[in-house]
This record gives C-alpha cells, structure tokens and sequence, in this order.
C-alpha cells in the first residue's frame, strides 16, 4: 500500500523522505513513479505529472511504500500525511530554490489556504498533518514513523491554521 507523503513545496516532504528511506522505509517519488508508467508529458517546455492516467496505471504495492511528492495525494493510499508549514518559512525557502515570484505567490497561497489537505480530504479517508514548521527534518521523520505505526491522536486533519497570515497580507 502506498503511504501518501504530500504538502506545499517547501514543507520539508524529500527531506523527510530521504532520512525515511535511509531508516529501511520503501519510497519513491510521484515523478519517479510517473517516469515508470511513462505519465509525463511536457507542457510549456516543462515536464507535468499526468496524475489522473497515473492513479489508473499503477497497482497499490503489498509492502509500505511512502510515495512522496505534492500531488502524491492525488494517488490512491491507505493513509495520507500532509506537511505543513508556515507560509513565511515556504516563502524563504522557495526563494532560496530560485522560484520565480509567481511561483512562491501560488504555493504560499495554497498553503495559507489549506488547499493540499483540503484537496487530500475529499481523497482520502485516513489524513493526518503534521505542522513542521519547527520541526528539524529528524523529527518530521520521526512524527511520520509514529503514524505510520498508528499513533495518529497528536496528527488529525486541521489542526494547523494559517488564516491569521493570510489577513496579515490584507
């Protein structure tokens, strides 16, 4: 089954993953996974997950799979975690990745506006959230290993709340 690891860009999802992986857990990428079922396509010079014909071509693993990305919640899972993090920090760290301005506005507004665990929601029965906002990558590993082992009471879906940022802006 696949274990969806999903949140704005900038949350800390690969890093996360990549301490995960080296702790034994299976992972692999939503582009990785796309690549293998040959859904991507270019789109204006860049390559887009196809997530629709994605969810149609692959089979759910018997074994764990933590399947990480920001559209990994459009896939089927049996759990999904979202990452979340406050915008201010997003925004830092997208600028640091060299994001264009548009780019970091849209992805500190979806994540101001809830819209991956609003999205991972109406999916998924089983979402938990984690706020990493002051968290080091350690522990967001360790948060996630403590659902995946069904410690799920500290983790329910709306928990975190970024509307006070959003009327900061206005």
């Amino acid at each position: 089954m696949y274990v969806i690891l999903t949140g704005t860009p900038g949350t800390g999802k690969t890093t996360a993953a990549k301490i995960l992986a080296s702790r034994g857990y299976a992972t692999i990428t939503v582009e990785e996974l796309a690549r293998e079922h040959d859904c991507l396509e270019e789109v204006q010079g860049e390559l887009e997950v196809d997530v629709d014909k994605l969810a149609k071509a692959i089979s759910q693993p018997e074994e764990s799979v933590i399947l990480e990305g920001h559209l990994a919640h459009f896939i089927p899972g049996q759990m999904n975690i979202v990452l979340r993090c406050h915008p201010d920090i997003i925004r830092k760290r997208l600028e640091t990745r060299g994001y264009d301005a548009e780019k970091i506005r849209e992805n500190v507004e979806a994540e101001a506006i809830d819209l991956i665990l609003s999205e991972a929601i109406k999916v998924c029965l089983f979402v938990f959230e984690i706020d990493a906002t002051e968290l080091s990558p350690e522990a967001i590993a360790a948060a996630i290993e403590r659902i995946m082992k069904g410690e799920v009471d500290d983790y329910p879906p709306g928990k975190v709340d970024w509307s006070t940022v959003v009327m900061d802006w206005y």
